[in-house]
């Protein structure tokens, strides 16, 4: 894994007061990001605020829509507002941009997938900055669902970054809620996501992001579990992105990966791949799974549901009902007791018990 870091800007570190575009904010995090190659890192900026850039061209003071297809005909008005903009940060510094827009579909099929990632390197060998963002014109399932805290870790497995940078309108991860409790101290350093801090997380001071911090800690998770180091911070802090790579001790709050981590591969069946159903399971599978390593066979199944075919995700549920796996199943849903024995080999199985 070599030194490369995707940084995530959010929607209100790259948007002012009024919802346009805050120029000062970009060209700054040009700057680190060109300081960054100059050092030999590899950089992919992740970028939100389409929707809200958009909106304030075109809105003339009226409350913001909420309805899907409104949105996504403002994310068309806003995205070249937004990329001009990026364009013109990094123009100043001699530094050619590239724009990457992203849907589900580049994440669900493995060949898209590998497609995706070959455009990325492809711009990172002309010495182009890749600007990506979520497709949210044509596609209002990510403007429901999806977030760009969730695309960048996704995007960090992709091309195989050693560090995930978030950036955004809080100092990092505190102890409480800011606005309620005035002592809430910064988390510095964070070694397991457990359920204690996914607590923590329920605030979000933006109201224009579609993220918050639980989805911070989400995208951490899928990273960290990737073997990737993440990092959030303040987008408006000097040389933030500098800071976070370098981990400077009292700047934001840092993520550090599991020792033992994801192969690519999983990672993405893990992260990336929606699931088309789920398999319930009986205890004496679930302890071949979880402590002998082994494939999931018909008869460990107790019932199934979805529509799946060969080759799609689904999720295991353990007796409790909890999902302890995810894997691709190698049977059809309408045809599963004919089906062969192997239901998830070993190989395309993730335990997600610790997740």
């Amino acid at each position: 894994m070599t030194r490369s870091v995707v940084v995530k800007v959010g929607t209100s570190s790259v948007t002012d007061e009024r919802g346009g575009v805050d120029y000062g904010v970009l060209v700054d995090i040009a700057n680190d990001v060109v300081r960054l190659r100059d050092e030999g890192w590899s950089v992919v900026v992740v970028t939100s605020g389409a929707i809200t850039a958009g909106w304030a061209e075109v809105g003339q003071g009226r409350a913001r829509p909420h309805d899907a297809v409104t949105l996504q005909a403002v994310s068309a008005v806003g995205q070249p507002l937004l990329m001009h903009a990026w364009r013109n940060a990094f123009g100043e510094l001699n530094t050619p941009v590239g724009q990457v827009l992203l849907a589900p579909l580049d994440f669900s099929h493995r060949g898209q997938y590998l497609h995706a990632r070959g455009t990325l390197e492809a711009l990172q060998s002309l010495g182009v900055v890749a600007i990506v963002n979520e497709n949210d014109a044509v596609a209002d399932e990510e403007i429901r669902f999806g977030d760009n805290d969730r695309l960048s870790a996704l995007v960090a497995n992709l091309v195989r970054a050693s560090h995930l940078v978030l950036l955004t309108d809080t100092d990092g991860l505190l102890t409480a809620d800011p606005r309620l409790d005035p002592q809430a101290t910064l988390i510095e350093e964070v070694t397991a996501i457990d359920a204690e801090l996914l607590g923590l997380a329920g605030y979000s001071r933006s109201s224009v992001g579609s993220g918050g911090m639980a989805s911070k800690l989400a995208a951490a998770r899928i990273a960290t579990w990737s073997g990737i180091t993440t990092v959030i911070a303040s987008a408006r802090a000097r040389e933030a992105l500098v800071r976070a790579v370098n981990q400077t001790p009292g700047f934001g709050t840092t993520f550090h990966p599991r020792t033992e981590r994801l192969s690519a591969r999983k990672a993405w069946i893990a992260f990336a791949v929606a699931s088309r159903g789920s398999l319930s399971i009986n205890e004496g599978a679930l302890n071949a799974l979880e402590h002998h390593g082994r494939s999931l066979l018909r008869v460990g199944v107790e019932h199934h549901d979805g529509l799946f075919v060969e080759g799609d995700a689904v999720e295991v549920k353990g007796p409790d009902g909890h999902v302890v796996a995810k894997g691709l199943v190698r049977v059809n849903a309408d045809t599963f007791d004919d089906g062969d024995d192997v239901v998830v080999h070993r190989d395309d199985l993730v335990l997600l018990r610790k997740v």
